[in-house]
Formats: structure tokens, C-alpha cells, sequence
């Protein structure tokens, strides 16, 4: 081990007597203090050796010495490893910020394009390779046959191969783990992260997502407690499930009425747990569903043993001395009880990196029809992407998985072409929504806009309930809403979104189902 610390005192020791790039200079001060303390470890290693061998020491006690000072010397490695890699500059044809699912896609995409060994590198500050995110809301959660990776790494979400890391390894990938990217500068091609490693690319895809909307963003009262949970990362997942264990069958308040809310709320219940959700909505799922769809789900939810209070918000949250959440304060005045409390109340992209670089609308960053930004060779994909969604002839941004994998391979088709002097289509994204919850599976195609019509059995307490909606506007069917479908069925309400048949097929609709399409 001296021997390498040796080794890693003499590179930065030279790097320090040249010209140091600035990631060695924003830690100057650190790497002196490291190259110090290498120096008295060492010094104190000979004088230990010494009166080992003059026997000065007791065996007992020198041994313990011994153990110490290989600890230190072992950090001290690990330190040095990380300015040795701060220092050097890694260079690579094409990087995807972001480890999420359009990461992984993208991935497979270049693979399908003939990307070559060590083109590509893929950050991520999470420490595993990209998974299918929606899992951690359902059967992550589960009490019995609960799925665990390597399990949901992409692209099973599609029915595709599942990437193992090692798939990335013998594709030449270079999978960049527990990593955050602190700057990026667009104009040089830079990226570096926040320990100071550097990396050039010469094509970038932002594929940065989203990042959760906490209570104490609002400085919600006692926010901070232990139990609260929000929902992203595998990480999260891990802790809530932990807490599922330990806190066997207790209350659980859901705060949100969204994805998030209803999906987890549902697999609460399934682990016997009593479950309150609140949301300030007058229903769930407010930006899709109609009032009448979500009275079919809130019956539903009621008939599982899930009580919802709708109309107010979380304002305080009580800890006992532990600091382990206790109760949750309504705006109402009513305290719930509660053991676990899980928050899903949305979520904001991660654009802030690229802010005063990189047009942006609505929220997000810009991008043509090939999810190219305003940056040339620079790309944006998934939930940071604001696109022209040809459909509709509108700009939209979209947060849901469908649209970071095709969005995701349409960047690098995009990316491809460009090199070969080629045209390919532009991004002709069909909106895409779906939610699987107990013993429910609906499915959401086109846009909600117009005058929505219901049909079919709405009955939360059928045994097989079926029924749908469609949206109308200007005389012609944009959207399609089932709940219950066949596989048959599903797939004709996507054509029908797509196609926009007119209005006067509603008659038809009605007696014969959305099978017509």
C-alpha cells in the first residue's frame, strides 16, 4: 500500500509542478493538506517499524499500531484516487447526462446505430445502471414476489433485453456511477462534476428528469421528521421499504393524489396497512382524469379499506422524541395518526444546469422536432424536453416513461443521421399514459381536451369493470381513456387516437365498445 501511495504522491506531485488544470486548482489547498498528511503517515510508519525492531513495543501493541495506521493509510489511497481522476480529463464521442430509463434506451439505440468501443459514457449520480422507474411504485413495493433488480434494468419495460451492467461493458459503454455533474459548459463541450472530474464530449443528450417537489421546498412544519418519504430513486424505494417492515400494518397518510399518490397508496394497502390519502384537489388525478373517471377509482379505493380527504393539505407534521413523524396536521384542522407518511405532490425538471445556455418554454428545454436544443450537437430528452408535438401542432412537455424511451431513441436516430448526411422523420409522439393499481389496468391515449363522453361499466363494485371515455373537439375524437382492456382493445384506442376519427362514430361507440377502432 505505500508502494502505491508512492505512486499517487509522485503523479499529483507532478501534475502540481505544471500548469494544474482547474479542478486541481479549486482543490489546491486539499490536495496540499493530503500530500502533508502522506508525508507524517509515512514518517510514522518508519518510526513504528523502528521500535518494532528494537523491541520496544509489545507485540499486542504493535499490532494494534499496525491496524491503525493501514486504516489511514487506506483513506488516504482512496483520497488520492479521487484527485488523480479530478485531474484528468476523459473525452468521449457522445455522453448522456442522467442515468434514467431514456439513458438506457438511448444506449441500446446507439448499439442498434454501430455505435464503437468507447464512443459513449453515460452519468449518472445514482449507483446503478439504468432501471424501468415505474417499478419502484408498484411491485417494489409489494409484500410477496416483490421485483429487485437486476430484475427491471432496461429495456424489459417494453418487452425489450434487459440491460446488465455488464451489457454496457461489453458494449464499450463507460457506465459512470455516483457521479453528479456540478457545471456544465455548453460552449466548450465540458462537463464537471462535483468532486472536479472532467469530461469533453462532443455530442451531449440531457436527459437530466426530474427531481421531486419536497414539502420543505414550502417550509411545511416539521417536513424534515423521520418516515417521510418521497419517491424517485431506488434509494427512496430502499427506505420506504425498510419502513414497511419495521412499522408492520401501521397508518400510513399519502400526501398527493397523482401517480405517485394513488399508485402507492394502493400497494400500502396490499401490505395491510391503514392508508389515508389527502390531496387539495376535488379529485384524483385531476390533469387527466375527469370528475367522473376518478369517482370510479375513489369508490374503488374505498371499497379496498383506503380512506381519501379531498380539498385540503398537509400544513404540519408532529414527531415524538425520536424524531420519527407522528402526525400530520390538516389545513382543515383534523391530525391524522400516522407511521409512515409518503409525499407525491409532483415534480420539477432538472434544467438548472444548462439555464442561460439552452433556450427553454414552458418549463423545460427547447428542442426541434429531433430533440436537438437550440445548442448545435446538443440534445434533450424525457421529462426535461419541451417538443413540437406534431399531432396537435403544439409545443408540449411530457413527464412519463413511453416518452423518455422513444423520445430517448429519437435523439440518437436524430444524432446518427446528422453524421451520415441523412433525414430521417421528425419526432411524431402519440401521447401515451397508463397506471396499474390492485386489480385495475387503464390505459390513456391522445389529449384530454374537448367534451369528454363516458360509457360502459363504471360499477366499483363489478367484479371485471370496463368502461372508457373519449374526448371530443372540433367534431373528431382526440382522445381515448379505457379501463379494463383487452390487449386487442388497447391497441385499437391508440388508433383511434392517432387517426381522430369523427364524432359521428360515437353512436357506434357506444353499443359496440372502443373494439370498433
Amino acid at each position: 500500500m505505500l508502494e502505491e501511495l508512492d505512486s499517487q504522491t509522485e503523479d499529483i506531485g507532478k501534475k502540481l509542478e505544471a500548469e494544474p488544470p482547474l479542478p486541481i486548482r479549486r482543490h489546491e489547498d486539499e490536495v496540499y493538506e493530503w500530500l502533508e498528511n502522506v508525508e507524517r503517515i509515512k514518517i510514522r510508519i518508519q518510526t513504528i517499524e523502528q521500535l518494532g525492531e528494537r523491541k520496544y513495543l509489545s507485540r499486542a501493541h504493535l499490532v494494534k499500531l499496525v491496524d491503525e495506521k493501514i486504516g489511514e493509510v487506506k483513506e488516504l489511497l482512496q483520497k488520492g484516487s479521487l484527485y488523480s481522476e479530478i485531474s484528468t480529463k476523459k473525452q468521449f464521442k457522445y455522453v448522456i447526462i442522467g442515468g434514467g430509463v431514456a439513458a438506457g434506451y438511448a444506449a441500446r439505440e446507439f448499439v442498434k446505430q454501430g455505435l464503437k468501443s468507447g464512443e459513449l459514457a453515460i452519468i449518472s449520480k445514482e449507483a446503478v445502471a439504468p432501471y424501468e422507474r415505474p417499478t419502484l411504485s408498484k411491485t417494489y413495493l409489494f409484500p410477496e414476489g416483490a421485483a429487485r433488480l437486476p430484475g427491471f434494468h432496461v429495456c424489459v419495460g417494453s418487452g425489450g433485453e434487459r440491460l446488465l451492467p455488464e451489457w454496457y461493458v461489453k458494449k464499450g459503454i463507460e457506465l459512470i456511477l455516483s457521479t453528479e455533474i456540478a457545471e456544465a459548459d455548453l460552449h466548450s463541450k465540458t462537463l464537471t462534476s462535483s468532486t472536479g472530474r472532467t469530461f469533453e464530449f462532443q455530442t451531449l443528450i440531457i436527459a437530466t428528469g426530474s427531481r421531486v417537489i419536497r414539502l420543505t421546498d414550502f417550509g411545511v412544519q416539521g417536513a424534515d421528521a423521520k418516515d417521510i418519504f418521497y419517491l424517485r430513486e431506488i434509494s427512496d424505494a430502499d427506505e420506504l421499504v425498510e419502513a414497511i417492515r419495521a412499522k408492520k400494518k401501521g397508518k400510513v397518510v399519502i400526501v398527493g393524489g397523482g401517480y405517485i399518490g394513488l399508485e402507492v397508496g394502493a400497494a400500502m394497502r396490499i401490505n395491510q396497512f391503514d392508508v389515508t390519502m389527502v390531496y387539495p384537489e376535488s379529485w384524483c388525478m385531476p390533469r387527466l382524469f375527469t370528475k367522473e373517471i376518478a369517482a370510479f377509482y375513489e369508490a374503488y379505493y374505498a371499497n379496498k379499506g383506503i380512506k381519501i380527504i379531498k380539498g385540503t393539505v398537509a400544513v404540519a407534521f408532529d414527531a415524538d422524541t425520536n424524531g420519527e413523524v407522528k402526525a400530520v396536521k390538516l389545513k382543515d384542522g383534523r391530525v391524522l395518526q400516522a407511521d409512515i407518511v409518503v409525499v407525491g405532490v409532483g415534480a420539477k425538471p432538472l434544467t438548472e444546469l444548462f439555464k442561460g445556455q439552452v433556450d427553454e418554454e414552458k418549463g423545460g428545454i427547447r428542442t426541434d422536432g429531433m430533440l436537438e436544443t437550440n445548442v448545435p450537437d446538443v440534445y434533450a430528452v424525457g421529462d426535461v424536453a419541451t417538443f413540437p408535438l406534431k399531432l396537435y401542432n403544439d409545443m408540449r412537455r411530457i413527464e412519463h416513461v413511453d416518452h423518455a424511451r422513444k423520445s430517448a431513441e429519437q435523439a440518437v436516430k436524430a444524432i446518427r443521421a446528422s453524421e451520415e448526411g441523412k433525414s430521417i422523420e421528425v419526432y411524431d409522439y402519440l401521447p401515451y399514459f397508463y397506471s396499474r393499481v390492485f386489480d385495475l389496468s387503464w390505459k390513456f391515449y391522445g389529449d384530454n381536451v374537448g367534451d369528454p363522453l363516458m360509457f360502459g361499466d363504471k360499477n366499483p363494485a363489478s367484479g371485471k369493470p370496463k368502461f372508457g371515455t373519449a374526448w371530443i373537439k372540433n367534431g373528431k375524437i382526440v382522445g381515448v381513456f379505457l379501463e379494463g382492456g383487452t390487449d386487442e382493445e388497447n391497441k385499437a384506442i391508440a388508433i383511434m387516437a392517432r387517426v381522430q376519427p369523427p364524432a359521428e362514430y360515437l353512436d357506434q361507440l357506444k353499443k359496440e365498445g372502443y373494439f370498433i377502432a
